[in-house]
């Protein structure tokens, strides 16, 4: 016997349908809760980190930097003249006085030159006597015309007088009188002019004589100037000193201002410190200063801070105030450190691997179940300590060393 059956085909459907619905959303919210969990904690070993403890008190401000010796006086000698090296008389490394021959050089030019200049000079002084004896010369026949005119003024002068006397009593007419004074007064003139030209011409002869003057001492300088360069042709060292650098070989030509050599004073010298630009911006002139040579510490002081940075460090030249430990010698490279200030109570600890002066940071704090991480403010550094501004206690201990690897967890576990 036959049963009818229900048709069920669409209700099955449905809730195949529902059904994988509904298992894709439990499986999206597992899959969201998985990625809402934290990670769980890193296992950190104790003996790997460095931990210090948070402290209060005095903090001397330090920086420190690398560098080298340098000499404080470097004579650099120069070719004053294009010419060729004929000789090298003293090698590097030689110590040298002052008056020490080191280069030879020849330049026949330079010799022709300074012949030249020095008959030019003598050519201008013979023409200086010269002038001078011609203006006596002249000088002479106008006060001798001078004294002639005064004899005849004077000789005129007495004949009117008696001309004048012998008038007033009748003896002689009023017409050779006149005549008479008249002759005597343009002798006075003439006299009186001759007597002015004189004082105009001897300050003319002064003025002829300082222009020739000028000339002779101009040629003299110019011969000088030639005589010192011919001289400059035996390169001397100019100090007392070490004969550092020899720039020349024989026969080389070398133009005008080429530099020879390099003198300097081994016994005088500076440290050159190289200091990081965040760490220069304390720095004054006059702080002390301590410079380890390997060899010995000296002790110095701040004298010049170069205005400008390169490849992001200050120089900084330091001068020693005690003698150099024995070995010390230009170029050596020494180590320095440099005292900012002294800050007599703060709280400091010891300089975390990512601290940064007045900037924000973060650390890992010791608590009872491992180090979490904590929110700082840094304040003043120094070499290997820094000012805690904010965000921990004395007392509280912290993990200095490098702690990047860390960075997404807010807690490490301690074994």
């Amino acid at each position: 016997m036959d049963i009818a059956r229900t048709p069920q085909g669409p209700k099955k459907n449905r809730r195949r349908i529902l059904y994988a619905v509904s298992g894709a959303l439990l499986a999206a919210l597992v899959t969201l809760g998985i990625a809402r969990l934290k990670p769980a904690a890193p296992l950190v070993d104790r003996s790997l980190i460095v931990i210090e403890t948070v402290k209060r008190g005095p903090l001397l401000r330090q920086v420190r930097g690398s560098g080298s010796l340098v000499p404080i006086e470097v004579n650099w000698i120069a070719a004053t003249t294009d010419a060729r090296v004929a000789k090298v008389v003293t090698q590097a490394g030689t110590e040298v006085r002052r008056d020490t021959l080191i280069i030879e050089l020849s330049d026949p030019a330079q010799v022709q030159r300074t012949a030249d200049a020095r008959f030019t000079l003598q050519a201008g002084e013979a023409d200086l006597v010269s002038l001078r004896h011609r203006l006596q010369s002249e000088e002479l026949n106008e006060r001798a015309e001078a004294a002639r005119l005064k004899a005849e003024y004077e000789q005129a002068r007495l004949r009117a007088d008696v001309d004048q006397e012998m008038a007033t009593k009748g003896i002689l007419p009023d017409l050779t009188r006149r005549l008479s004074r008249n002759a005597a007064d343009e002798l006075g003139n003439r006299y009186q002019l001759e007597a002015e030209r004189l004082q105009v011409n001897a300050a003319a002869v002064r003025s002829q004589i300082a222009a020739q003057q000028a000339k002779v001492e101009q040629l003299r300088a110019q011969w000088q100037l030639q005589e010192q360069q011919l001289a400059s042709l035996q390169v001397h060292a100019g100090i007392d000193g070490v004969l550092q650098q020899v720039n020349a070989e024989v026969g080389q030509r070398v133009a005008q201002g080429t530099n020879l050599a390099k003198v300097i004073r081994s016994t005088q010298l500076k440290a050159q410190l190289r200091i990081a630009e965040t760490q220069a911006r304390d720095i004054v002139l006059g702080q002390a200063a301590t410079i380890d040579t390997r060899n010995g510490v000296v002790q110095g002081h701040v004298i010049r801070i170069d205005p400008a940075a390169q490849n992001a460090t200050v120089t900084v030249d330091v001068g020693l105030d005690g003698p150099l430990p024995r070995g010390a010698r230009p170029d050596l490279t020494v180590d320095g450190t440099i005292e900012l200030e002294r800050l007599a109570d703060i709280l400091y600890v010891a300089r975390p691997a990512r601290a940064q002066e007045q900037m924000n940071g973060t650390v890992f704090r010791l608590d009872s179940s491992g180090a979490t991480q904590v929110k700082v403010k840094f304040g003043r550094g120094s070499v290997t300590d820094i000012e805690i501004a904010g965000g921990l206690r004395e007392g509280d201990r912290i993990i200095t060393s490098d702690t990047s690897a860390w960075d997404e967890f807010d807690h490490v576990r301690l074994n």
